[in-house]
């Protein structure tokens, strides 16, 4: 009785995580889309959600709720490069956000793994993609061309943003990795390190777009309370909510499924946050862009398959110990949604 006790509680905590990631990776995109809308002040806003991850963070772990590794300088130079590319990925983010729909953020992302697989072969050495993940890739690549050269919000300034996005992404995916892997932080240590160090980098780029005085002239103009407007308080504050919250539940359904089921709770999300899109506003592509979009999807489900089918091989009780440790770095591998705004970490 005891042991089905525990695994029925097992099943309800495997459940809740799971949901609880879907919920934040489908919605995550097209709240931040809501909050740029509402607080048109990309750094500003991403600080706050790297300040608001940082403190999520510490707090748990002061609680004992989580286990980060201790913030060291040493380590944090070391680090810093991967912070910058990281910091630029989410910079570059939430601009495309702020030129363009949710639908061509999810089609540029989805376009991630045909540069990844092409840098890997070219820097890394790799060998060429299998005959279905090149096909896969190829479907990719077909439904984004087709969705731009129907894409009736075309501006230079979107797709500018866009392709700066597609580059820091592909970075951080092919180098960052590496270097990060390397390291030895722990998953929390991993979101401290790369909060911290962004909010550190975002008084630079405010300075160097120009941004800080934009924000000034609107106070200045509008003041305080017309800067800080309820809405656009209460659509930044739900967006970090929403990056903490995919720091937790992201890690979590990783460690509670399979690789599989949750790369296919993924790929379930974009579908999910397509329809949220169209649901709830009409900033979104038309009918033919968004079906050239679903193709895009498809062939990301599709070169999933065809990266995860791959027969596993066989390792001895020794060799297991060593792959633990691994498996602890692979953990801190986040998708975009979920550095989403850590998120964002992400999402990234």
């Amino acid at each position: 009785m005891a042991s089905k006790s525990e695994a029925s509680k097992q099943y309800y905590a495997t459940a809740t995580v799971v949901v609880g990631y879907a919920l934040c990776s489908s919605m995550l995109a097209v709240i931040n889309k809501y909050a740029i809308t509402k607080f048109n002040y990309p750094g500003l806003m991403t600080a706050l959600q790297y300040f608001t991850s940082v403190m999520g963070v510490w707090v748990f772990g002061k609680l004992g709720l989580l286990h980060h590794d201790p913030f060291v300088w040493e380590t944090a130079k070391k680090f810093m490069p991967a912070a910058f590319v990281f910091y630029l990925a989410i910079f570059t983010n939430t601009n495309l956000l702020k030129h363009a729909n949710v639908d061509t953020f999810i089609v540029f992302r989805s376009l991630t793994p045909l540069l990844v697989a092409m840098a890997d072969t070219a820097f890394r050495k790799q060998p060429w993609p299998s005959k279905y993940t090149f096909i896969s890739l190829v479907v990719i690549l077909g439904g984004a061309v087709g969705y731009v050269a129907t894409d009736s919000g075309f501006t230079l300034t979107a797709y500018s943003w866009a392709f700066a996005y597609l580059i820091t992404i592909v970075t951080e995916m092919v180098y960052i990795k590496h270097m990060v892997t390397n390291l030895g932080l722990n998953t929390w240590g991993f979101v401290l390190y790369n909060n911290l160090l962004s909010l550190m980098l975002a008084p630079v780029f405010w300075i160097l777009t120009g941004e800080y005085g934009e924000v000034f002239s609107a106070a200045r103009n509008a003041g305080v309370s017309g800067l800080l407007r309820y809405d656009s308080i209460f659509a930044v504050g739900l967006s970090c909510v929403f990056g903490l919250a995919i720091s937790f539940f992201g890690f979590a359904a990783r460690k509670a499924v399979s690789a599989t089921a949750f790369t296919v709770t993924g790929v379930v999300n974009k579908f999910l946050t397509v329809v949220i899109n169209v649901l709830i506003w009409d900033k979104h592509a038309s009918n033919v862009g968004l079906t050239f979009l679903l193709v895009t999807i498809i062939g990301g489900v599709f070169y999933q398959q065809s990266v995860t089918t791959a027969p596993t091989p066989q390792i001895d009780s020794g060799m297991s110990k060593q792959m633990e440790g691994v498996k602890d770095h692979e953990d801190a591998d986040l998708s975009d949604e979920e550095k989403g705004l850590m998120r964002k970490s992400s999402g990234i």
